[in-house]
């Protein structure tokens, strides 16, 4: 397997969960709260990097500077991914209050507030509605994003093909 086939299974595998994040949005009903709202621009963030890696099939250097930027997008996404996962683990006396809506918090609050504000999660992000093999879907998340990040480590391993 060539580099430029892990960097397109990577942006294939986030558009194929961020398809159907949006397939239960639209389709099931299932509203995302903030952080999930931010995992999704985490995938965005990263799929992306991987297309463009793909197609312009950079060597060295260009691999490098490709992989740490999917990493750090997977370590931002998983982060906040762990964040609703603690969140959702809270007895329910100590979950937080619900919050405004993202668009509300960055309409009328200064972007270091809301930005903080949404890192926070509310008590709608603390609530589970959809499971599989007893897994939220942060959970979910969270284990694409490792998954997602160590395949691009191993994209830009000098070993590896390009």
């Amino acid at each position: 397997m060539t580099s430029r086939w892990i960097y397109a299974l990577i942006a294939a595998t986030c558009a194929a969960l961020l398809s159907y994040a949006l397939y239960t949005q639209y389709f099931d009903g299932l509203h995302p709260c903030p952080l999930c709202m931010t995992q999704r621009a985490f995938f965005v963030l990263a799929g992306l990097t991987a297309l463009v890696t793909a197609l312009i099939h950079p060597n060295g250097k260009g691999r490098n500077i490709a992989s740490g930027l999917i990493v750090l997008f997977c370590g931002g996404g998983g982060a906040v991914a762990a964040r609703q996962v603690w969140l959702q683990s809270l007895p329910a006396d100590q979950v937080p209050a619900c919050g405004p809506s993202l668009e509300y918090m960055f309409s009328n609050l200064p972007f270091s507030e809301a930005f903080q504000t949404l890192m926070m999660g509310d008590g709608n992000c603390a609530e589970i509605v959809w499971t599989l093999f007893g897994l939220s879907m942060p959970n979910w998340a969270l284990i694409a994003y490792i998954g997602l990040g160590l395949a691009a480590i191993v994209a830009a391993l000098p070993w590896v093909k390009r």
